[in-house]
């Protein structure tokens, strides 16, 4: 099972980016679990500059956009 953790207060970027992955694992068959990540001073221990940010399993892949879900199906299955 892939871990995806969605680095963000909440904001609408941030539950669109969860909403794209869901979509994303779905569309290709990936058992995800999803973590919602809102602390801030979690958040600070990842290198970002600004949210959302994206990590698969314990690697950043994302930060401060929303990327293609052709991005982020590359990063699920890879």
């Amino acid at each position: 099972m892939l871990n995806v953790k969605v680095l963000g207060a909440g904001c609408p970027n941030c539950k669109r980016l969860e909403a794209t992955v869901q979509k994303v694992a779905a569309k290709h068959g990936l058992p995800v679990e999803i973590e919602k990540v809102t602390d801030f001073e979690e958040i600070m221990k990842w290198p970002i500059m600004a949210t959302p940010g994206l990590v698969v399993n314990d690697k950043l892949v994302s930060a401060g956009r929303i990327p293609s879900e052709s991005e982020i199906a590359a990063w699920l299955t890879a």
